[in-house]
């Protein structure tokens, strides 16, 4: 679904991705770890066309996305959910979920309906009439999860999702992603808690100092876990 190959980015003079190569394979999740400052989110914009400065190849479902628009790359299936989650806040929570348009070629059960969302994320129905910013952190984050779903995106980055929710809330963000992959959603995801991203992950990459430096399944992640830790400064 997603491959990128000798990435590099840069901001200025400063260089932030030095020939980062990975491989998201269709149905599967993927994680991003690594401290603050390595470069993760770097490279999820440049996956969504964000960040302009950069150089390497990127191909989404075998196609290369060197020259395609940031709206181009939305309407093709990526989704994007960054982590301050977007949210637009002079609309209701019903009109943010309305308003994006349908993705071309989306996910095998396609755009999802205003009535699966409302299913999946009763407290959004609860909150249909809520302008978007007056909800919780984790309600915001369900809000733009949703969204994306709604357009049918078939390739889902999200940015730290769990990033200062509570215990419950970070369980049910777990169970939305791996309802998300049920349902055949491809899911490259920045994350810092790293128990959580082996319950809901398939494959892991460390990024350090803008290098993928390893790339780990569950069981080694578990099995090095205070290692890893100590590496991540936590």
């Amino acid at each position: 679904m997603l491959r990128v190959r000798d990435l590099n980015a840069w901001y200025g003079e400063a260089e932030v991705l030095r020939d980062v190569s990975l491989d998201v394979a269709e149905g599967t999740v993927v994680t991003l770890v690594g401290r603050n400052g390595a470069g993760k989110t770097t490279l999820l914009r440049c996956v969504m066309g964000l960040h302009r400065q950069h150089r390497g190849e990127i191909h989404y479902a075998r196609r290369s996305l060197t020259g395609v628009k940031p709206h181009r790359r939305a309407a093709a299936g990526i989704g994007w959910v960054p982590d301050d989650r977007g949210i637009y806040a002079t609309l209701t929570v019903e009109e943010n979920l309305t308003l994006p348009p349908a993705a071309r070629g989306g996910g095998s059960a396609g755009p999802w309906s205003l009535a699966r969302v409302y299913e999946v994320f009763p407290v959004l129905k609860e909150r249909r009439r809520y302008p978007g910013t007056k909800l919780s952190g984790g309600e915001q984050q369900m809000l733009a999860i949703a969204r994306v779903l709604r357009t049918g995106a078939r390739l889902l980055l999200c940015d730290e999702p769990t990033e200062g929710l509570s215990p419950l809330l970070v369980r049910q963000i777990g169970d939305i992603i791996r309802g998300v992959k049920a349902h055949g959603v491809t899911v490259l995801l920045i994350e810092q808690n790293l128990h959580f991203a082996t319950t809901v992950a398939d494959r892991h990459y460390l990024l350090a100092e803008g290098r993928i430096a390893e790339s780990l399944d569950n069981s080694e992640v578990q099995r090095r876990e205070h290692e890893l830790l100590g590496h991540l400064g936590m």
